[in-house]
């Protein structure tokens, strides 16, 4: 497929072409949600992957759907609310710690630990969740190292 028609893709798309490799989960209202992550877009921001998973720790939250979307320069979490407003998550990768992948009988979750908190997405596809932990990793590292880049250059510059 051309290059630039796959980056003109929206993020409802992209989660749509990615459920459909690795089907299974639990989604609702996928469109909705991927609309708010299409708006916080900024310039020279591409989603490299999309998918939708229910964010909390139990199965029994079915109706608790986000859109998540990493791209090449962070994640984004984002859920449209039924009467108005949305929750909008965006995770850079200086507050990025570590990503655990977690599978049952049924279902996978993957917990994604920040500085500030701890992101469990659940009710995915046992088969997704591997995915979904190399499109996160491969991203985070990568940025993480020009972040470690920053911080060195700003402290060889400091009089203090």
């Amino acid at each position: 497929m051309d290059n630039n028609l796959e980056n003109k893709k929206s993020v409802y798309d992209k989660i749509i072409e990615t459920h459909k490799k690795q089907p299974g989960g639990i989604r609702w209202r996928v469109k909705a949600h991927a609309n708010v992550i299409e708006k916080h877009l900024n310039p020279g921001e591409e989603v490299l992957f999309a998918f939708a998973a229910q964010k909390g720790l139990s199965s029994l939250e079915i109706f608790n759907t986000y859109a998540i979307a990493v791209t090449n320069k962070r994640i984004i979490l984002a859920q449209k609310r039924v009467l108005f407003g949305y929750l909008f998550l965006s995770i850079t990768p200086d507050m990025f710690n570590d990503l655990t992948v977690n599978t049952g009988i049924i279902w996978g979750r993957v917990v994604v630990d920040t500085v500030k908190e701890v992101i469990t997405l659940s009710n995915l596809s046992k088969k997704l969740v591997d995915d979904i932990e190399t499109a996160i990793t491969e991203v985070m590292m990568t940025e993480k190292k020009k972040y470690v880049h920053i911080e060195k250059w700003e402290n060889d510059i400091s009089p203090f």
